[in-house]
């Protein structure tokens, strides 16, 4: 009978080519879709391969749509990711490609990303690096990231990079006490940056970001940017390097 010959391969088809080309099982008789529902089942036992071939094809489908829609946020967001005019610039600010990192000072893997960040930078050089506060991982996050940027507002990009780090390595709860000592110990005018905390134009500067952010779809740190390519979670510099030499390569 056709329908057994033909089970299989209609079966493939449907799997492997989607929704385009699903069979229609309405135009068949009850007794023929039964004969084909046991057909397929026999051949999907007889070659389980098959299965996973679909699934294979499927997630590439799926990834090749997400690194899509992603480089089309990018573009369409791509001033306030890249010369929004008050996140910290650093790296090379003159370089060829561009990184963005969306960060949490209470984030394990930003913490792990610092070093990574550092040696993609040392090893490229060609490099520009962006910082975008996100505060997500409650209150201690959002005091750590007002001090930051108040530091940044008060006394300039250099002390803000002095803090940034700080912040990163510091392990204990951040508060007054804690945010001054750190203060303090740069030499910076700790008085008048405690004071800058609260301010509306820190609190736009968060707000601007997480904005940002949602339209980007980014809910998790540390998240990034590199050219034309998000990456959503922590990468090594190698893996990292590899992207940013194919973004340039697609540029020609």
């Amino acid at each position: 009978m056709i329908l057994r010959h033909a089970a299989p391969a209609l079966l493939g088809l449907s799997l492997i080519t989607g929704p385009a080309n699903a069979l229609d099982l309405s135009s068949m008789t009850e007794s023929e879709r039964a004969e084909f529902g046991a057909q397929v089942r026999e051949y999907l036992l007889e070659n389980p391969e098959v299965i996973l071939e679909a699934i294979n094809i499927l997630e590439q489908r799926n990834a090749a749509a997400e690194a899509q829609a992603d480089q089309q946020l990018i573009a369409e967001n791509a001033d306030e990711l890249f010369n929004d005019g008050y996140s910290w610039v650093g790296g090379n600010p003159d370089g060829d490609i561009t990184l963005v990192e969306f960060m949490d000072y209470r984030c394990g893997y930003c913490r792990r990303a610092v070093p990574e960040v550092d040696a993609l930078l040392a090893e490229d050089g060609n490099i520009r690096l962006i910082i975008k506060e996100f505060p997500i991982l409650g209150d201690a996050s959002v005091l750590s990231s007002r001090f930051a940027i108040a530091t940044k507002q008060v006394a300039g990009d250099d002390a803000y990079k002095q803090v940034h780090d700080a912040l990163l390595e510091f392990t204990g709860e951040p508060s007054e006490v804690t945010l001054r000592r750190i203060s303090d110990g740069l030499g910076l005018d700790s008085d008048a940056i405690l004071a800058a905390m609260d301010s509306d134009e820190v609190t736009e500067e968060i707000a601007k970001t997480r904005a940002l952010a949602q339209r980007m779809r980014i809910s998790g740190t540390p998240s990034f940017v590199l050219g034309t390519e998000m990456l959503r979670g922590f990468l090594p510099a190698d893996q990292m390097k590899q992207i940013a030499d194919g973004v340039r390569a697609e540029r020609g």
